[in-house]
């Protein structure tokens, strides 16, 4: 499970998810405390965290800009217990989207400053996909139909003083009809574009790491077998 906090990936795994050939900059373990002057730059893991350890990273990722970090790497022998907790220090909020293919181009929409992938909040009683096709649709005033999901986005932000965390679904869509489309302006939505898959790679440089996260996922799900 990846969550973005303040930009920064916060990744919790098991220990069958342990990469052994990738490399960490700081290695802490559960017996160690937190140093006061830990060098906050490229990938740092932490084994069997506690849960006061838990809190002081997540409050330092939310109040400070680590700019030399890469991420933070969370491993325990019992994942589902880890990811309830970090769960359990936020209200979670649900959201669905779709990244919408028309032959070999794919949508954007360019919202308060940033290049984006249409998405919104659940209304109640929606499934996951039913949600991320009303918002597509009304966000862009295009028709789609929506296909297999590609992920799950995770992503961290305060809102009246309350911490949220907030799950969006995504989904790989088929635009059936633009020829109405236009950016929904009372969303924020000041444009929409048809990119191809490179001209998108570049745009969403001004985007957000989750947005290039799952550009990333979405990239893997349409890589087509070499034929020999």
């Amino acid at each position: 499970m990846r969550i973005f906090v303040n930009d920064k990936p916060f990744d919790l795994i098991s220990y069958e998810e342990l990469n052994p050939s990738k490399s960490y900059e700081t290695v802490y373990h559960q017996q160690e405390d937190l140093p006061a002057h830990l060098p906050w730059k490229d990938d740092i893991l932490f084994h069997e965290p506690s849960h006061d350890l838990i809190i002081r990273l997540l409050y330092i990722l939310r109040t400070r800009k680590l700019k030399d970090l890469d991420s933070i790497t969370l491993v325990s022998k019992d994942k589902a217990a880890l990811k309830k907790f970090v769960k359990s220090r936020f209200s979670i909020i649900k959201a669905a989207g779709g990244v919408v293919s028309k032959k070999d181009k794919m949508l954007l929409i360019f919202r308060l400053g940033k290049w984006d992938f249409p998405k919104g909040k659940f209304e109640k009683g929606e499934t996951p996909k039913q949600c991320a096709v009303r918002e597509v649709e009304e966000e862009c005033a295009i028709k789609v139909k929506a296909g297999r999901q590609i992920c799950n986005t995770w992503h961290t932000y305060t809102q009246d003083r309350k911490s949220i965390l907030k799950k969006t679904y995504w989904f790989e869509m088929d635009c059936l009809n633009d020829s109405q489309m236009t950016p929904q302006k009372e969303e924020g939505i000041d444009d929409i574009r048809w990119f191809y898959e490179g001209d998108a790679k570049i745009a969403l440089i001004n985007s957000y790491p989750s947005m290039r996260f799952l550009f990333k996922q979405y990239i893997k799900t349409h890589l087509k077998p070499q034929i020999l």
